[in-house]
């Protein structure tokens, strides 16, 4: 095989990977809660990194900036994006009420997607 090969065969192998990453990421849907009781909503691939960045980076929402201490209430894994987009959409549209019965585990969320 030539050079030129290997490094074609490397960097095609390198925009696979990262194609097949977003393909295979497993999304999640999460809420988290303000200082002041207030709760957000959103979706990531990875729950942590996304809660550290609200937390005190300039990828937070600007919702959430000194809204802090934050703490994650909840998260659930949901699959992929398309899913966890819609989850997200919907449960932003429930009241405080029935977003503390998702925290809860009282509602469950696949009856958000019917």
């Amino acid at each position: 095989m030539k050079q030129t090969d290997i490094t074609s065969q490397a960097e095609y192998t390198a925009k696979q990977t990262d194609s097949e990453r977003n393909k295979a990421a497993q999304w999640s849907v999460y809420l988290i809660r303000t200082a002041s009781n207030q709760l957000y909503c959103g979706v990531t691939t990875d729950v942590k990194r996304r809660l550290n960045e609200h937390s005190g980076s300039k990828k937070g929402a600007k919702y959430l900036k000194g809204k802090g201490p934050l703490n994650l209430a909840w998260t659930e894994q949901v699959g992929d994006k398309k899913t966890a987009m819609r989850l997200e959409y919907r449960i932003k549209r429930l009241s405080k009420a029935k977003k503390e019965s998702i925290i809860n585990h009282t509602l469950k969320i696949n009856t958000l997607l019917e």
